[in-house]
């Protein structure tokens, strides 16, 4: 179809800045952010860093470029990052770590996108010289490819241990932290204090229509400032975007706490369509996976037919779906979408 849905389940990422989030950015004073004489983009800077318990931060044009730039700061061509086997580095950013950090990826299993100290301490390699060097521990929070799961500080922070004892750097892929945040009560800070690199994305859930914010020590972001030239994310007058991420830092946080009621009432609404696999009580924040096998139709017929009544939700695999609850989609939607699903598994 070629008009918007009627409701759009996709991604979080399908928002669209509210009319006085459109008249924050048009109110935006602005400057050269490229000579850090952009006073929006500094105030978003100084939330972020002081959010995440860091020193300092940088506005980036996309969240894949947050994790790309801390992975070319933290590595030297040849070094190897631990991470998960379902991280969004290892499928959605189109070979990044080898293309622009030459880095290799040693992914670890776990269940909902998640893994313990032991297995880092079991992948991190020798210092032989015909090993790569184990060189920083990535972890994602929450978890995409893991179903929206929030990951426990205590977990967290024992791979942290784990990481530094060794000599390795530690990220956090936060690109939906925030959800993280207000579905544990766990601060951001707390969540990355043995992280030596955070990062938020505003183009999620929290409704901004572009940008990721990402932090660290001076010094790390010193050195990001110089990738970041490097992978052309320099930019003039950024306060017209920075000034979104600002608006959602002050009104979309708490919010977020809709988008999983939602999530959670969607999920026990399609439960009960026969054929249709899941576990209600999995659903931590907005992401709701769902299995179409038993319906006897693929999850790409599934989406399709749901686009002929006007919803949108993301086929994964064969058989898998993917529904995101966010600010554009209200109690009302989830019901729709939930009628909806039952229609189309019903259709021979």
């Amino acid at each position: 179809m070629s008009e918007r849905p009627r409701v759009d389940l996709y991604s979080d990422t399908q928002t669209r800045p509210s009319r006085a989030m459109r008249e924050a950015m048009a109110n935006a004073e602005v400057g050269d952010e490229q000579r850090n004489e952009d006073p929006t983009v500094r105030e978003l800077c100084s939330m972020v860093a002081e959010l995440l318990g860091k020193d300092a931060a940088l506005f980036l044009p996309s969240g894949t470029m947050c994790n790309e730039i801390a992975y070319r700061t933290h590595t030297q061509p040849g070094d190897e990052i631990i991470l998960h086997e379902t991280s969004h580095a290892m499928h959605f950013e189109g070979g990044a770590p080898a293309a622009l950090s030459g880095v290799m990826l040693r992914p670890l299993p776990g269940e909902r996108g998640m893994f313990t100290a032991d297995q880092v301490r079991e992948a991190i390699r020798g210092n032989g010289p015909h090993f790569q060097r184990s060189r920083l521990v990535s972890v994602e929070n929450t978890t995409n490819l893991g179903g929206g799961a929030v990951w426990s500080v205590r977990t967290l922070n024992e791979i942290a241990d784990a990481a530094h004892e060794r000599g390795l750097a530690t990220h956090m892929d936060g690109a939906r932290l925030m959800n993280a945040v207000v579905a544990s009560g766990v601060s951001a800070a707390d969540f990355a204090s043995g992280y030596d690199s955070a990062w938020i994305d505003m183009s999620k859930g929290l409704g901004a229509p572009v940008g990721g914010v990402l932090a660290g020590s001076h010094d790390f972001i010193g050195q990001a400032l110089r990738h970041k030239h490097q992978f052309g994310g320099a930019m003039r007058q950024a306060g017209i975007i920075a000034a979104a991420g600002v608006y959602a830092l002050k009104h979309n946080v708490d919010r977020l706490a809709e988008d999983h009621d939602n999530a959670k009432r969607f999920a026990r609404l399609i439960a009960q369509i026969d054929g249709i696999g899941l576990d209600p009580d999995a659903i931590e924040t907005n992401m709701i996976w769902f299995d179409v096998a038993g319906t006897g139709l693929t999850a790409p017929q599934v989406s399709e037919r749901l686009l002929r009544h006007g919803v949108r939700i993301g086929a994964m695999d064969k058989r898998l779906m993917r529904a995101v609850t966010h600010l554009d989609v209200d109690t009302a939607g989830v019901e729709e979408a939930a009628r909806a699903l039952r229609v189309v598994v019903g259709e021979k």
